[in-house]
């Protein structure tokens, strides 16, 4: 069910203290509500079955109780603007997506930030990553990158360095967390 390469995340997820991530096309997937996920993986070339479908969102949601329950997981996820205006799964799936982020944008593990179209270039136009923290000092920072058939993971100081630095122009340049939720809230009344 969950592939070999996508297995080796959930492990370092689960030991993760915190984590940070940039999505430029979809709602981060620890903050995406079912809906969203089934209408997103419904567009894959290669459908899953219904069976399949349902236990890749049990699965989402399993992992979601990283964020919501005790000892809870730090998240900093930046998305791009364009994550929000992309209709997932049609209105009434992006407005219940949006109030879900707008909702859980209020915990205290976690940041949300939108990186607006009005910011222009940024250092990350070259896609999404995720940048994971671990409690012990002597345990460095994991950079994961994903794609359509696998994904790799960065453990050297200067890459992972780099990535960091990264993370931190996106968040100078994103909006704060109460100017995230005024533009979700702006973005839903469009909808």
């Amino acid at each position: 069910m969950i592939p070999e390469w996508f297995q080796v995340f959930v492990g370092l997820e689960a030991e993760a203290a915190e984590l940070r991530s940039y999505d430029a096309e979809l709602v981060p997937g620890l903050l995406q509500t079912a809906d969203y996920y089934r209408a997103y993986i419904s567009t894959a070339p290669n459908a899953s079955s219904e069976e399949e479908v349902d236990r890749k969102i049990e699965f989402r949601q399993a992992r979601q109780q990283r964020i919501t329950g005790t000892d809870p997981l730090q998240l900093w996820a930046i998305m791009n603007e364009a994550a929000l205006r992309r209709p997932v799964g049609g209105r009434a799936t992006m407005k219940a997506q949006i109030a879900h982020l707008s909702a859980i944008s209020e915990r205290p593990n976690i940041t949300l930030q939108v990186l607006p179209f009005a910011a222009g270039p940024h250092p990350a136009m070259d896609g999404g990553f995720v940048v994971l923290g671990f409690p012990e000092a002597a345990d460095p920072d994991v950079i994961y990158l994903e794609n359509q058939i696998g994904s790799l993971y960065i453990e050297e100081p200067a890459a992972i360095e780099r990535y960091n630095l990264v993370f931190n122009h996106l968040r100078a340049k994103a909006l704060d967390p109460d100017q995230t939720r005024s533009l979700l809230a702006q973005v839903s009344k469009e909808m």
